[in-house]
């Protein structure tokens, strides 16, 4: 009876083993908000955001008119005019562009800064993927930890099983010896797991920009994707940052083409000039001493072409180098989404392997135990089965770690929602 109780008890852990492997815990949904505080708190993400706020300064400077220009004479020795001595001479202007230039110039600015915006929204996403990566890799030691935990257990369970047969003359010593040295090894792994640990957590901490030795929660589970919806091959990348901040860019630059030919043409100036006028000892003199106010008209003569050629070759070449960048963006996108989706596919058929030689493992298990009980042979054989099962559950926790940060990888690739 004693037996049969102590075979209950391993299969019951085996059991529970199985089971945290697929349940889905209440603790995943720690990482959205992990990511809200990635957000608020990651330098980098923070530094993208401070250069999209430096962008839309830029439309502000480049839309306005050029400052006028006010000029004031005074005469050392006065000149003398049929009306009066010239006494002083101001003379104010304001030059316009071209008609249309500041408003380009502000189109041009205001896409660039969307640009911007774009990377910012692509440099956020990049940290949430190596935050996800982190708390995968931290999922997948603790859960490791626990497995070793659970197994050290099993050990312990059989070693009293073991020490039982032995003093009962049906077992020998060396079977609580190789026990032993099995326990020894879980306990090391463990130790190097939990020290393992510790620079993970620091990692993920410093991505949150808060205390390196702040506690991280870890899901028993993580949050993996099953059935796949898929999507148009043509749709695939629509909201990819990378590739609508190259779009923005692209648009800026034909923006800045309108600019150049605009450039190009005169500006014209509008001004006044006036002069004070003394009166001059004269009777009965018409216009004595009035001031003298003339209106001025000033256009700038835009002959020497060379640099605004110049200028339209800088932008046609800046906007050819821009396609090019971003084809070779959606190449690499291309590239990466096929092998996030063979990963995750990877992941799935070995997932269903694990299982299915997890679940004869642990009957293979069960056949020897019942065996052991019996004859007292076999536990050496024991003993291996039970590594085996041990190594199973491992790699089956490698697999959902694998899976989910393909699974993240991808959604990173088509800019998934969070």
């Amino acid at each position: 009876m004693k037996t049969i109780k102590k075979h209950k008890i391993l299969n019951i852990s085996y059991l529970i083993l199985v089971v945290m492997l697929y349940s889905t815990s209440m603790n995943s949904q720690v990482l959205p908000e992990y990511l809200t505080m990635a957000s608020q708190n990651n330098p980098e993400i923070q530094a993208a955001y401070k250069e999209f706020e430096a962008a839309l300064q830029k439309a502000p400077q480049v839309s306005s008119l050029p400052d006028p220009s006010l000029t004031m004479s005074a005469f050392g020795r006065m000149i003398e005019t049929r009306v009066g001595a010239q006494e002083a001479r101001f003379s104010l202007m304001q030059m316009f562009p071209w008609f249309g230039t500041l408003e380009a110039k502000e189109q041009a600015a205001n896409l660039m800064a969307e640009a911007t915006f774009q990377k910012y929204l692509d440099s956020r996403n990049e940290v949430f993927l190596k935050i996800k990566k982190t708390y995968a890799e931290l999922y997948e030691i603790n859960t490791i930890i626990q497995l070793e935990e659970e197994n050290l257990k099993i050990l312990n369970n059989y070693r009293e099983l073991a020490l039982s047969k032995f003093k009962s003359g049906k077992g020998a010593m060396v079977d609580v010896v190789r026990i032993d040295i099995k326990r020894n090894e879980s306990e090391t792994k463990i130790q190097l797991l939990k020290d393992q640990n510790q620079p993970l957590q620091i990692e993920f901490n410093s991505l949150l920009n808060r205390d390196l030795n702040e506690m991280v929660t870890i899901p028993d589970s993580l949050a993996l994707v099953e059935n796949d919806v898929p999507l148009e091959r043509d749709s695939l990348f629509v909201f990819n940052p990378k590739l609508k901040g190259l779009e923005k860019k692209i648009a800026s630059f034909e923006a800045q083409k309108k600019v150049v030919k605009k450039e190009g043409y005169p500006m014209i100036g509008l001004g006044l000039d006036y002069s004070i006028i003394s009166k001059r000892d004269v009777p009965d003199l018409e216009m004595n001493g009035q001031d003298a106010i003339m209106p001025m008209l000033s256009v700038t003569l835009p002959i020497f072409r060379k640099k605004y050629h110049a200028k339209q070759k800088e932008v046609d070449f800046m906007l050819q180098a821009t396609h090019y960048e971003k084809q070779a963006v959606k190449n690499n996108l291309q590239t990466s989404y096929s092998m996030a989706n063979y990963n995750i596919s990877k992941a799935k058929t070995l997932k269903e392997l694990y299982k299915k030689q997890t679940e004869s493992t642990k009957q293979a298990i069960s056949l020897l135990i019942a065996a052991y009980s019996n004859s007292g042979t076999d536990f050496e054989e024991i003993l291996r089965m039970n590594q085996d099962l041990l190594v199973l559950q491992t790699v089956m926790v490698s697999a959902n770690k694998n899976q989910f940060i393909a699974q993240s990888t991808r959604d990173y690739l088509i800019s998934k929602q969070e």
